[in-house]
């Protein structure tokens, strides 16, 4: 059974911030990391045309 004590409690209020402050230092950092999924997702999808050159090379 959990104690309320004041110390338990601040103890348990000190690690809440310290891994608040973990999240918020590696939230920039994921979100830079779906920027860049996102563009190099987008960059490789506009790469292949409608149109294969091997096809039309080989109608002509």
């Amino acid at each position: 059974m959990m104690s309320n004590s004041p110390d338990k409690r601040s103890e348990w209020r000190a690690i809440f911030y310290v891994q608040a402050r973990i999240a918020i230092l590696f939230v920039p950092v994921v979100a830079s990391l779906l920027v860049i999924a996102a563009l190099a997702g987008n960059e490789r999808k506009s790469v292949p045309s409608a149109i294969d050159p091997t096809v039309t090379g080989s109608v002509r």
